[in-house]
C-alpha cells in the first residue's frame, strides 16, 4: 500500500487517468467503473478513486447511481449541441477580452500554437493536433483574465471530451477546423475584440454543424 497514490495526488491522477481514457475511446458511456479495478489500474487506493469519482460526477463526466456503482455519464447529441453553444457564448467573451488584453509574449504564445497546429495538420497528427486545439482555448481563457468563464467553461467541456476527441477523428476534420483556429489567433494578436467574438463564434457554429451530423 505504501507505493499507491493517495489523498490530493491520488485523487488528481484518477480523475486525469479517467478523462485521458475518455479521449482515447478506452472507456465508453455506458461503462462501469469499478473502484478495486481502477485503483489496480492507476496505481492507487481505492479512497482515492472514490473522492476522483466524486469530482468526475460533479464535472458532468460520470453518472453515480445508489448502489449499483459509477458508470461513464451518456451525452446526448441534443445535450452535446446545447453545451457548445454555452461555450460559444463563454468564449466570444473570452475572445474579445483576450484580445483588448494580450501581451507582446501571449502574441508569440499564440502564434506558437498556430504554428504547431499547422504541422500537426501536415503530418496528419492527430492526437497533437487535439493537444493543441485544447492549449489554445486555454491559454485563450487564461490570456482573457475571466476567471468566473474559466471555471464555467471547466464544467462545461467534462462531458465533451469525447465528442470532441470523435470529431478530431473525422477525416478532414482538423483540416477544416484549423484555419478557423488560425482565425481565432489572427484576431486576438491583432488586439480586434469583434474580428475575435467572430471567429470564435464561426468555429463553434461549425462545431455544432458537425456534431448534427454525427452518426
Amino acid at each position: 500500500m505504501g507505493d499507491k497514490l493517495t489523498g490530493a495526488a491520488g485523487r488528481q491522477h484518477v480523475a486525469e487517468a479517467v478523462r485521458s481514457a475518455l479521449r482515447e475511446g478506452d472507456l465508453v458511456p455506458g461503462q462501469r467503473l469499478v473502484e478495486y479495478d481502477l485503483a489496480e489500474s492507476f496505481g492507487t487506493t481505492r479512497s482515492a478513486v472514490r473522492e476522483a469519482l466524486q469530482d468526475l460526477s460533479a464535472a458532468g463526466l460520470v453518472e453515480i447511481v445508489p448502489r449499483r456503482g459509477a458508470r461513464i455519464r451518456s451525452v446526448s447529441v441534443e445535450e452535446a449541441i446545447q453545451i457548445t453553444e454555452c461555450r460559444s457564448a463563454l468564449e466570444q467573451l473570452c475572445a474579445a477580452k483576450a484580445a483588448e488584453r494580450v501581451d507582446d509574449e501571449q502574441r508569440a504564445a499564440l502564434r506558437s500554437i498556430g504554428e504547431r497546429m499547422q504541422e500537426a495538420v501536415a503530418q496528419n497528427a492527430v492526437h497533437d493536433y487535439s493537444a493543441l486545439n485544447r492549449q489554445l482555448h486555454e491559454l485563450l481563457v487564461e490570456v482573457s483574465g475571466q476567471v468566473v468563464a474559466r471555471q464555467q467553461l471547466e464544467m462545461l467541456n467534462g462531458p465533451m471530451v469525447r465528442y470532441q476527441f470523435r470529431l478530431a477523428l473525422r477525416p478532414g476534420r482538423p483540416a477544416e477546423s484549423l484555419r478557423q483556429h488560425l482565425d481565432i489567433i489572427e484576431a486576438v494578436v491583432s488586439g480586434d475584440p469583434r474580428a475575435a467574438e467572430r471567429a470564435v463564434a464561426a468555429h463553434l457554429d461549425n462545431v455544432i454543424e458537425q456534431l448534427r451530423a454525427a452518426p
